[in-house]
């Protein structure tokens, strides 16, 4: 299969144009697109969206497990953004977007998530979800972890994690901003993380 982000060009090896049948496979049976935000994604999404809904993923929790070159940090002072790591749960919410906005979603998000020319730190996946304003079981996109890749660092001591995450800095600022923005809105939610408040504590003043 040929696939060029941004859903222009998705075909077979029979030439079968796939895009239709992709998008319809990243739908809830509802016909709207759910994202799974847990991370930057909660304050700053950056995309249209019809509803946000409180949300609980299973089987996955929230960490700093992965090192960042480029929006966090820098190959020399490395900084550190969250993944959705093995185990566990994870609050956040969950976007609902409109299935004709659903196409210009993904690509949105693959561009950021998944930049080309970047080493892949995450896998898209497609993930049972509830939310919990109406108890309903959907499908959402979330973008996990890549364990595989030479970036992730799941086993960091959070008192390393506190230090990179004072020193980090990168495209799109400070890594204590992104800490401190995602505890702030994780409060405001109800949610506390335990993992995140201990790091939190560990940052000089």
């Amino acid at each position: 299969m040929r696939h060029r982000r941004g859903g222009a060009a998705w075909r077979g090896a029979d030439g079968h144009d796939m895009h239709d049948d992709a998008m319809r496979d990243s739908l809830d049976a509802d016909g709207h697109l759910y994202v799974f935000a847990y991370g930057s994604l909660i304050w700053r999404p950056g995309f249209i969206h019809a509803a946000a809904h409180p949300a609980l993923l299973r089987g996955f929790h929230r960490r700093f497990c992965l090192w960042s070159h480029r929006y966090r940090g820098t190959p020399e002072q490395p900084g550190l953004v969250l993944g959705l790591d093995r185990g566990g749960a994870c609050r956040g919410l969950a976007y609902g977007v409109a299935a004709r906005d659903a196409a210009a979603v993904l690509a949105y998000l693959d561009d950021r998530e998944l930049p080309d020319g970047a080493e892949q730190v995450y896998h898209r996946r497609m993930l049972p979800l509830r939310l919990l304003d109406s108890g309903r079981l959907v499908r959402a996109v979330a973008y996990v972890a890549n364990r595989d890749c030479r970036l992730y660092c799941g086993r960091l001591p959070p008192e390393r994690a506190a230090a990179a995450i004072a020193a980090g800095h990168g495209q799109m600022g400070a890594n204590r901003d992104y800490l401190m923005n995602t505890l702030a809105h994780l409060r405001q939610m109800g949610v506390r993380d335990a993992g995140l408040d201990r790091i939190a504590g560990l940052l000089p003043g």
